[in-house]
């Protein structure tokens, strides 16, 4: 399984993960959704990449020119909330692509730093040999991801399966390299942390992703 982080190369994705984690500048709220959105758009470039394609003829006003395509078939997941941002970032480049949404959230076991994953909510189309990409901002334990995959092969099983996420942690990699078809996974990051503090949070990560994106819930 292929695992890529991009800024291991530096690149305006730095530019962008440093205002998002900058305590400062994400209190404006517009400016975050944004910089979310920004790195959606730049995996979905990256992810065009390794994607099939087939010669169209194009006829301009002078002549007929040869040009790929995308010819695989996308499906954009997403795991609510957090990720509808980063979604739509992927939305604005594969523009005719499919959607899915799952929603995924944690329980917590009377009061302590144990909890279990829940998901409550799938809307897909079949996935049935597409290529589907699973967006969600923080990758911090890897078991919203794998649950939420498992709920979307109950629609089909995906030729290739694209994880993209702005924060992974190691144990969110390699938790998702147990559990996701190694053969047919990419692992997508915008960037690595190293630590999970007890309550399972990113260190030193950028916050709750989906409070910072759309408000404190109760």
């Amino acid at each position: 399984m292929e695992f890529i982080n991009l800024c291991d190369q530096h690149s305006l994705v730095s530019h962008f993960m440093r205002q998002l984690r900058d305590r400062n500048i994400q209190q404006d709220r517009m400016r975050f959704r944004a910089n979310v959105h920004r790195l959606g758009q730049i995996m979905a470039y990256e992810i065009s990449k390794r994607l099939d394609y087939n010669i169209i003829a194009t006829e301009t006003p002078l002549a007929t020119a040869q040009t790929p395509i995308i010819s695989s078939q996308l499906v954009v997941a997403t795991i609510l909330r957090a990720g509808l941002a980063l979604h739509d970032g992927f939305l604005s480049y594969f523009d005719t692509a499919e959607n899915a949404f799952v929603s995924a959230y944690r329980q917590y076991r009377d009061g302590s730093d144990e909890f279990d994953v829940h998901i409550e909510y799938l809307a897909s189309p079949s996935i049935e040999g597409k290529t589907l990409i699973i967006t969600d901002p923080m990758l911090a334990t890897g078991r919203s991801m794998e649950l939420a995959y498992r709920a979307l092969i109950t629609r089909g099983m995906p030729a290739h399966i694209h994880v993209a996420s702005v924060i992974a942690t190691d144990q969110a990699v390699d938790w998702v390299k147990q559990t996701l078809p190694a053969d047919r996974t990419t692992i997508w990051t915008c960037d690595l942390d190293h630590v999970l503090n007890a309550h399972s949070y990113i260190v030193p990560g950028l916050g709750d992703a989906g409070d910072l994106l759309y408000g404190e819930k109760l």
